[in-house]
């Protein structure tokens, strides 16, 4: 379990990736998980998830993709933030603290469900700082060439274990727990 406990559910990095390693496209763009990945497909996983801790480049990218018709629903969501939208968004609190409070903050929101984290920086950050349980991955058929990968090089090893892999039509699911 994390360090960061208000909560009794997990903290899952929860990704799609494109069988070269990439989890967005030039330019974030995400529209190819779509073709492949609805949210229909993973009922469980959303069942699964209370709240959402997001990247403010994520949260744009998101907010562009639900104008499109392609939402996601795992809960409230909280968007870690240097900057605040000038607008706010009634969906979304922003968050502006250090890290592990943010998780703090989120995970009690998720109450006993798991608390999920989008966004490839935010992601990396967590895992940095062991903050994170799994990683969830959908590896998708298709071949990017470019875009924004898994984790940055400045990521670091972080041991995992296996714990699952299934297949659904053309979709690939991994499951793994973070070593501590």
């Amino acid at each position: 379990m994390s360090d960061v406990s208000t909560g009794t559910g997990k903290v899952v990095v929860n990704r799609a990736m494109s069988l070269d390693g990439f989890i967005a496209g030039r330019g974030h763009a995400m529209g190819w998980v779509a073709e492949h990945l609805t949210p229909d497909a993973i009922p469980e996983v959303m069942a699964a998830t209370g709240a959402m801790l997001i990247g403010r480049g994520t949260y744009e990218v998101a907010k562009r993709m639900s104008a499109e018709g392609t939402a996601y629903d795992g809960g409230a969501q909280f968007v870690l933030t240097h900057r605040p939208p000038d607008e706010p968004d009634p969906a979304v609190t922003f968050l502006t603290c250090e890290l592990e409070e943010a998780v703090a903050t989120a995970r009690s929101a998720a109450g006993d469900k798991n608390l999920e984290i989008l966004g490839a920086d935010l992601a990396a950050q967590c895992l940095r700082r062991g903050l994170v349980d799994e990683i969830l991955v959908y590896v998708l058929p298709v071949l990017l060439g470019d875009g924004v990968r898994f984790s940055p090089p400045s990521l670091g090893r972080i041991d995992l274990e296996p714990f699952s892999n299934t297949q659904s039509g053309a979709v690939t699911t991994l499951r793994f727990r973070v070593r501590k």
